[in-house]
């Protein structure tokens, strides 16, 4: 049963980075990626439990707080971008 669902999951991972080539926007592509992030946490949590490794939890929680922080990071440069260009139209004449 846990190793459908570590299939599964991976799967899922799969078509997740399908997304983030392929995305029409970089909203698009980082939402992927955080999905990725995301199920990478899950899939190392039903494989710790499936090979009966509990300290494989307390990696998922890193890599979850990592894509957590990772994600922020990239929307704040986003975000610094969009105001940088937006003041340097205002300065042009």
């Amino acid at each position: 049963m846990y190793a459908a669902t570590c299939v599964a999951i991976l799967i899922v991972m799969a078509l997740a980075l399908l997304r983030a080539i392929l995305g029409p926007t970089a909203f698009d592509r980082l939402l992927a990626v955080n999905m990725f992030g995301t199920k990478t946490v899950l899939f190392i949590a039903v494989f710790g439990f499936l090979t009966e490794r509990p300290d494989f939890l307390d990696i998922a929680l890193v890599y979850a707080l990592v894509n957590f922080l990772g994600t922020i990071a990239v929307l704040r440069f986003f975000e610094r971008k969009h105001l940088a260009a937006k003041t340097e139209a205002e300065e042009s004449p």
